[in-house]
């Protein structure tokens, strides 16, 4: 499912215009990335909590040149949905 097919979705369900399901949308998903790139988590209840994985610092090596690199310290994004969704998607 796309993000037009969402909006077109919410659009049926809500009897509201496309356009404004859309900017809806899109500010929606504009709060959840600026939230995180401030490090704070977004917990919805019921469906699940978008969160900020710290991955520590790691040693990789470069296969083709035979070196090591020294891979920092860094965020990655990531989402653990809710026990209740887990269930209905297990269903």
């Amino acid at each position: 499912m796309t993000k037009a097919d969402i909006v077109n979705e919410i659009s049926k369900r809500t009897g509201v215009d496309k356009v404004t399901v859309l900017s809806s949308v899109e500010a929606f998903m504009d709060v959840v990335k600026e939230s995180l790139v401030k490090e704070e988590n977004v917990y919805l209840r019921g469906f699940g909590s978008f969160i900020v994985k710290k991955r520590a610092q790691k040693t990789a090596r470069n296969i083709s040149k035979n070196t090591t690199i020294i891979i920092p310290e860094h965020n990655i994004p990531s989402f653990k949905p809710a026990k209740t969704f887990v269930n209905e998607v297990k269903k």
